[in-house]
């Protein structure tokens, strides 16, 4: 039996297919050992930054929550609203650390006078596989109004050791209200938590 000819145009469409094919191959190969090196990397720094009598010192991004310890802002129409705040802790155990938190947040509409509130966190943090932060923790806030927030939160994310020092965390946070004259609702949030290691 005889092949039938190509034209011309079909054999460099065959070509092309080929060399796409081929060219797809050889950069997921590459994307899988990039990705297993730096997974392998994190695992090998978080083993130890997260041990037992190691130091944390974290600052999150968040919404505008009242009652969060985070870096915020926000502006929409006449009203904004910004948050400055730090989180502490001590790992008590190799993957497990006591936090405690205390920021400041501030929203204003127009031209009136500015809402204020203190803000506080106290939980603990549970690195799971040494990579995989798990947090509970209760957060509030004493503001000018007659009920203040307080709120039962749990999280979890994904922790990206970027050297001895330094990770970032970017995470899902759930928020139960604990008074109900405050709120009755749920909160869930995405947060991207940087953390320093010592």
């Amino acid at each position: 039996m005889f092949k039938k000819k190509m034209k011309p145009y079909e054999t460099c469409r065959v070509y092309l297919l080929k060399l796409l094919t081929n060219l797809k191959f050889k950069i997921m190969k590459k994307l899988m050992i990039l990705v297993s090196a730096v997974a392998l990397s994190t695992t090998m720094f978080a083993q130890d930054q997260v041990s037992r009598g190691k130091i944390l010192i974290e600052a999150n991004t968040g919404n505008a929550m009242i009652g969060s310890t985070n870096f915020g802002f926000a502006k929409q129409d006449e009203i904004t609203a910004f948050s400055l705040g730090l989180d502490g802790g001590y790992c008590i155990m190799d993957n497990l650390a006591l936090k405690a938190g205390f920021g400041f947040s501030s929203s204003k509409i127009g031209d009136a006078d500015a809402f204020t509130a203190i803000t506080y966190r106290l939980g603990a943090k549970y690195y799971a596989i040494s990579k995989i932060p798990v947090t509970l923790d209760v957060t509030g806030a004493s503001t000018e109004a007659e009920e203040d927030p307080m709120w039962l939160g749990i999280g979890a994310g994904y922790a990206f050791f970027l050297g001895d020092n330094v990770s970032i965390e970017p995470g899902l946070r759930y928020n139960m209200s604990l008074n109900s004259d405050y709120s009755e609702d749920a909160v869930i949030q995405f947060n991207v938590g940087f953390a320093l290691h010592f």
